[in-house]
């Protein structure tokens, strides 16, 4: 029996730049790839021409309609389908894609958040084709990614801020690479790789949550008796169920062109991970929304519910999207590989510096860049990292910048020439680091790991970050560094800017244990931001020091840093109250009926015997105890969403719901979870934890 290759459709629904090649004429190909590299616009003949061989090469690939594939601020990905087809002058079919339709699509688009930026006599939204992020098949429809603006040119997206902010750091960085001689390099590219972590729980029980299916988590259930303890999960044989899963997954991925490599169990019960090899950004990005979406899909087509909330379940490990981050210039050269060169160790010290500076004066946006309502039940608990942002570099690394603190000798410009105090950079091992779990940001040989970035999130806007943040110290450093007066020793000038940057921001650098409570007290000691939820950080997004940021690097207006902000918190709101009322609907409606049944055959068990055990009469004073607790939590939880639903503000709201509401939950969720502890379990109609977490494989 002949063995097909599975490797043998790789890219097959992907219009890449080899299938451009190959279907494109050569002036076409070339004025499309002049056109990216300069960042212009295409005239209307070559987007003619693309889109027809777009046209032809979906066709045969099954594909009826063509979208506008675009990632509104809802943080998921929309669509609207139109068809190839059209009437022709005498009304007969004619199958038709016009350069036009390719650049631009006009989606009514209006019931998507703005934050204002759209009045409704300008609700329509325009898409516009991102020609450096490739088209690709999705379920018979040809999908164009492209960006999504208002009619007076704001952004409404999550892409089109990624783009700027890819072009602040190509620009700053290659400035500084061009700085130190290497005048050959013309593009810097931001590079990341994304670890997706998610649950898969039977389908099943998933249908039998209202919790699950409205919210994507569950507002209460009790830890059975064996959770992750053992950490037997972790990396373990993988169950057939889940490999036939994961078999069809990769297989998806890879006819979208995407380089899905890793996948394995994580450390909880049920939660797996996937990561794709390292791709730009803005492509990366884009792929991690695909690979969401066929999880999600491909777990349904085989049972299961993929679960992406950042904590499906509380006790045990919630999920993350680690975010893999590294700049690489257009001829391939790492910017966070140490060489083995005194002139590319300097070079390495500058960016790592660099990156230092920016996290440690932009700490709050790093923190709400990363999270949402989902991620406050994570950070901090059962190995995700703490709120307080602190980079970790490792042993290695650390004693070389501690040296450069009371360092006074100079770098001479002879490559053999000693290197003091940094020679030693030449000797590190490609992964020094030993990737401290605790550390929200940590550096892991050529890259820095973001770990705080939730998994249902879109990776777009913690990038633009990082981009955003990086570019503006790199083009910092490179002033000072183009004063003419040092213009004979720029690794000299280089040393003393990293030193200075040392003494200013080493208050950020932190290789303990992240979880300690000693950590939170010398984190207060040292001024660190530690922002307890994402509603409270939401108020970095405009303050002055962010908006002149992102201003003066031309990624957002101060009109859409406002917008975002007011969609935050609105959104954030939203969540909370869906989730406190689902809460209240499943107590009233499921739990407190459920208990009530129990009641009523024990008491009259009890009114039966002369002389009932005290086993009854304990179970039934429990029973009416718990019962009271949750009735009354639930008038509680009920009375205060309406006393906070009365405020106008949507930020007040959110800190209202935190502070006031959440714990009013956790008080109900205390009960409910109480009294399952103590039910019978052949009588309990919802699945429990034990079953999702254990019988769903």
């Amino acid at each position: 029996m002949k063995i097909t290759d599975p490797f043998d459709e790789f890219g097959c629904l992907l219009f890449d730049e080899t299938l451009m090649q190959e279907r494109l004429p050569y002036p076409i190909y070339k004025r499309w790839k002049e056109t990216v590299a300069k960042e212009d616009s295409l005239d209307r003949n070559t987007a003619d021409a693309i889109a027809h061989a777009m046209k032809r090469w979906a066709q045969e690939n099954g594909a009826t309609h063509f979208t506008h594939w675009f990632q509104p601020m809802t943080g998921s990905t929309a669509e609207k389908h139109d068809s190839f087809i059209e009437p022709d002058e005498n009304g007969q079919p004619l199958v038709r894609f016009s350069g036009k339709s390719l650049i631009k699509g006009e989606p009514d688009a209006s019931s998507f958040p703005s934050g204002g930026l759209r009045a409704t006599f300008e609700a329509r939204g325009y898409t516009y084709w991102d020609c450096t992020s490739p088209a690709f098949i999705r379920d018979n429809v040809l999908c164009i990614p492209t960006i999504f603006v208002s009619y007076n040119g704001e952004s409404l997206d999550k892409k089109a801020p990624l783009l700027k902010s890819i072009e602040a750091i190509s620009a700053a960085a290659t400035r500084i690479v061009n700085i130190f001689g290497d005048k050959d390099v013309k593009r810097v590219i931001p590079m990341v790789g994304l670890e997706q972590e998610y649950f898969l729980v039977d389908k099943r029980y998933f249908e039998q949550r209202q919790d699950l299916v409205l919210t994507g988590r569950t507002l209460f259930g009790a830890m059975p008796a064996k959770g992750q303890e053992l950490e037997d999960h972790y990396f373990g044989s993988i169950p057939s169920r889940v490999a036939a899963f994961m078999k069809e997954v990769n297989q998806e991925l890879w006819k979208l062109g995407i380089y899905a490599k890793t996948e394995h169990n994580e450390a909880a019960p049920c939660q797996f991970e996937i990561a794709p090899i390292f791709n730009s950004v803005n492509i990366a990005v884009d792929q991690n929304q695909l690979i969401m979406d066929v999880l999600r899909k491909t777990a349904d087509k085989h049972g299961f519910a993929c679960l992406l909330h950042e904590k499906p379940f509380a006790g045990i490990n919630g999920s993350g999207k680690h975010n893999n981050w590294s700049l690489v210039t257009d001829d391939h050269q790492n910017l966070f590989e140490p060489g083995d060169k005194p002139a590319e160790n300097i070079r390495f010290l500058v960016f790592v510096c660099a990156f230092i500076q920016a996290v440690d004066q932009h700490a709050e946006l790093l923190r709400m860049s990363s999270s949402g309502a989902g991620n406050d039940h994570r950070l901090g608990a059962n190995e995700a990292p703490p709120a307080i942002i602190s980079i970790y570099l490792g042993s290695y690394i650390e004693k070389v910048l501690n040296s450069l603190k009371g360092a006074v000798q100079t770098v001479e410009d002879q490559q053999d020439s000693p290197f003091t105090p940094i020679s030693g950079l030449s000797y590190i091992p490609k992964d020094n680091t030993d990737r401290n779990r605790t550390s929200p940001l940590a550096f892991t040989g050529n890259k820095f790991e973001f770990r705080m970035l939730g998994s249902s999130l879109s990776a777009s806007f913690a990038n633009v970050v990082l981009n955003t943040i990086t570019a503006d110290v790199l083009n910092e450093i490179a002033e000072q560094l183009s004063d003419l007066k040092y213009k004979q020793d720029i690794r000299a000038r280089a040393l003393e800017i990293c030193t200075q940057i040392l003494k200013d921001h080493e208050r950020i650098l932190f290789s303990g244990d992240g979880y300690s409570q000693e950590w939170v007290a010398e984190a207060k000691r040292r001024g660190l931001p530690n922002i307890p939820s994402f509603i409270e950080s939401v108020s970095a997004l405009t303050s002055p020091k962010t908006i002149e940021l992102f201003t003066r690097n031309h990624v957002y207006t101060e009109k859409e840093l406002i917008a975002r902000s007011e969609i935050m918190n609105e959104q954030y709101v939203k969540v909370s109250e869906i989730e406190a009322k689902v809460l209240i609907d499943m107590t009233r409606t499921e739990i407190l009926p459920l208990v009530a049944r129990e009641i009523q055959p024990l008491a009259t068990t009890m009114q039966a015997l002369d002389q009932p055990a005290s086993y009854f009469q304990k179970q039934l004073s429990h029973l009416n105890e718990l019962m009271d607790r949750m009735d009354k939590s639930a008038d509680r939880l009920e009375g205060k969403l309406k006393e906070i639903d009365s405020v106008a503000d949507y930020h007040e709201r959110g800190i209202r719901f935190y502070y006031e509401a959440a714990p009013l939950m956790q008080q109900l969720r205390s009960a409910i979870d109480e009294h399952e502890t103590i039910f019978d379990k052949k009588q309990y109609t919802l699945p429990t934890y034990e079953q999702m977490l254990f019988h769903s494989n």
